[in-house]
């Protein structure tokens, strides 16, 4: 034991082990200093609208679209600033300048997010050059940069070219051999383009090439036939999962749920939720959330609250969105008090409202003789959250009056 205390204290051991330390949180402080300068470069970016100081901003901070996380959100985040202001130039510049900067052999992941960004900034031609235009790069192309383009003109809402670039582009360039994302990205075109039944033409091309679909593929086909009113092929395609091997589970029924409620039938919905559970699925918090939006988007509150209850018993977490829906909803039906319960729940999670429905608490607290209650409220958002504190502060004012 003595031996092991003197070479773990003797002198070289002891000094490459200070200096793994300074190593360690030396690069923890850089790691640390880059995040903030990130986040930094992102709140300048999302207050910024001169398209030269964007570009400028971007530069400054080596900004590519392929880095970490704040460096992708960042760069997607100028470039939506730039197109939604109709600066097209400054989006090319900015793009095309990625792939051009990089050293060689550049990689096609660089080009992928440039394919993909170019389609989200409605400048779909630019993404189908830039495809065309990997050989002078000297980028490889494969089916990553195929499924970016496909995810292009899906952002773009072209898919009449979405058509094209699966059935012609790709075997322009050596008959690309497609994944699972390819094919559900072109289903994906198709049942957005009330053209969901040809995607039964895909899923056989599935099974000819061994690609075998998921639940993810036939549920982008339900929300097709949901969409186009077809209930019967609905029912088709859960017995084709079925045939498939794919598991209808709680996941398939969401979508399900989701499309009953976003067409004003969330009670149909909830009665498809009752059939589920008794077969002993489970739904998930999900599954509550999307029945609580029903609810309150066709302004049926007893229903919604019925659900909350019964989510919040079943031991699924209502996530932020369900809050923001129910607080609204009270506060349109005149109930200030149970909003006041579930907006103190909701910032306890760090979860404010907007600044609209906020007021309207904080007013119809006042309306109900709550003053101390709203006063409350004003104080603990202000505490919390430094944004609109000069609104907030005009607000307690007129409460003084």
């Amino acid at each position: 034991m003595a031996s092991l205390l003197r070479i773990l204290t003797s002198e070289p051991l002891a000094h490459k082990v200070n200096q793994f330390r300074l190593i360690s949180t030396a690069s923890s402080l850089l790691t640390s200093n880059h995040h903030k300068k990130s986040r930094h470069v992102l709140s300048l970016l999302r207050t910024e609208n001169n398209p030269d100081q964007i570009l400028e901003i971007c530069r400054s901070a080596s900004l590519t679209p392929d880095h970490h996380h704040l460096h992708r959100v960042a760069f997607s985040v100028a470039v939506a600033t730039l197109s939604s202001a109709k600066h097209l130039a400054a989006v090319s510049h900015l793009l095309d300048g990625v792939i051009k900067s990089q050293p060689h052999p550049k990689p096609e992941s660089f080009a992928v997010r440039v394919i993909i960004l170019y389609g989200r900034a409605n400048m779909l031609e630019r993404s189908l050059q830039t495809f065309h235009d990997l050989e002078r790069y000297e980028i490889q192309r494969t089916v990553k940069s195929l499924n970016a383009l496909l995810l292009a003109c899906l952002a773009a809402r072209d898919y009449e070219e979405a058509r094209r670039v699966y059935f012609e582009t790709r075997k322009e360039y050596g008959g690309i051999e497609p994944d699972l994302e390819t094919y559900n990205r072109i289903i994906k075109a198709l049942c957005e383009s009330n053209s969901t039944g040809s995607s039964y033409s895909i899923v056989a091309e599935m099974e000819r090439r061994r690609v075998k679909p998921r639940a993810s593929t036939f549920g982008l086909m339900i929300e097709g036939f949901y969409k186009e009113e077809k209930y019967d092929e609905v029912r088709r395609v859960l017995r084709l999962m079925r045939e498939f091997g794919v598991h209808v589970g709680i996941a398939t029924y969401n979508v399900m749920v989701r499309c009953l409620c976003e067409r004003k039938r969330t009670r149909e919905a909830k009665a498809l939720l009752c059939g589920v559970m008794s077969t002993r699925m489970r739904p998930n918090s999900v599954t509550y959330s999307l029945l609580i939006h029903g609810f309150c988007s066709e302004g049926d509150l007893d229903e919604a609250m019925s659900v909350f209850e019964v989510m919040v018993k079943s031991g699924c977490k209502p996530g932020c969105e369900c809050y923001f829906d129910l607080i609204r909803c009270l506060c349109k039906g005149g109930d200030f008090e149970t909003a006041l319960v579930l907006c103190r729940e909701s910032m306890e999670s760090h979860w404010v409202p907007s600044f609209s429905v906020m007021r309207w608490l904080v007013h119809g607290l006042v309306g109900s003789n709550k003053v101390d209650e709203a006063r409350e409220v004003i104080a603990q958002v202000k505490h919390k959250f430094s944004r609109n504190v000069h609104l907030w502060n005009q607000v307690e004012a007129d409460l003084s009056r």
